[in-house]
């Protein structure tokens, strides 16, 4: 689950609270009322969260410090098990060493400074984020239901709608912006011509050449004819009704690389091509 329920990448704090809280909700009924599930332990909704990458802005970077230690916060706040934190320069390159040390440190503060991991819950019976709560999960249950009418989700997709959805929250968010309806600061308000430098990973060309020397040498080295037919077992998983996992682990042991069991998926699935664009 991603922060940003009504818009990519939103850092609106108490929306994102009333979002995970009702999930949770959604996540009990279902499990209880569709499934029929007896043992409580199965009503309990775990989930991750990562804070949004593409909330993060290329303009004044050290503003994505505030804004993942503000995802962050809502998440737990929410009661997610489990988190991730970006770094500030995701939005630029991969992390160094030093933003993902910062984004670590985010989440070690919030675990041992502020006090918010002391108790369950803890915006529960605010008027405000009740309300945001019952309004959230009664806007999902209904989006649910109408997909539930579709077929479900594959009809969904082969229909084209959850991707439409998507599309179109991407591009009023954008407009809003655009038209100052939604702040992003340093992006729409509070801009200088300043420019900020940040410190960008950069990887040397000498990593690629040995990369490819090391692939080149397992390939003469390994039983080529055992990887032909662990992959020939994988296509032939793929295009039944067996469990891919199985023959997918045998493949890997047998030194099989990640582009030779692409290269078997794509032969068997095709690659996914968006229905609304292609």
């Amino acid at each position: 689950m991603r922060p940003g329920a009504y818009g990519p990448g939103s850092c609106d704090f108490f929306e994102e609270v009333a979002k995970f809280r009702a999930a949770r909700r959604i996540w009990a009924r279902v499990m209880k009322e569709r499934f029929k599930a007896k043992d409580p332990r199965s009503w309990w909704l775990r989930f991750h969260t990562q804070t949004a990458g593409c909330s993060l802005t290329a303009q004044q970077p050290y503003n994505n410090v505030v804004r993942t230690a503000l995802q962050a916060l809502a998440a737990v706040m929410g009661g997610t098990q489990s988190l991730h934190t970006n770094s500030l320069d995701e939005v630029l390159a991969i992390p160094t060493e030093e933003a993902a040390t910062i984004a670590l440190r985010t989440q070690q503060v919030i675990a041992e400074e502020s006090g918010v991991s002391n108790t369950i819950d803890p915006l529960g019976g605010s008027y405000f984020v009740e309300t945001l709560t019952n309004n959230m999960e009664e806007e999902a249950l209904d989006i649910i239901q109408k997909i539930d009418d579709m077929g479900g989700m594959l009809a969904a997709i082969e229909r084209n709608y959850p991707q439409l959805e998507i599309s179109d929250a991407a591009y009023h968010y954008q407009r809003q912006i655009d038209e100052k309806e939604k702040i992003v600061v340093g992006v729409n308000k509070y801009v200088t011509d300043e420019d900020i430098p940040v410190e960008v990973l950069e990887i040397d060309e000498e990593l690629e050449n040995l990369q490819i020397e090391k692939i080149n040498r397992l390939k003469n080295e390994r039983d080529n004819k055992l990887v032909k037919e662990s992959l020939e077992r994988v296509g032939y998983a793929c295009t039944g009704t067996r469990n891919v996992m199985e023959p997918l682990i045998d493949a890997v042991k047998n030194y099989a690389t990640l582009q030779e069991v692409c290269d078997v998926y794509r032969q068997v699935y095709g690659e996914y091509r968006d229905p609304g664009i292609y």
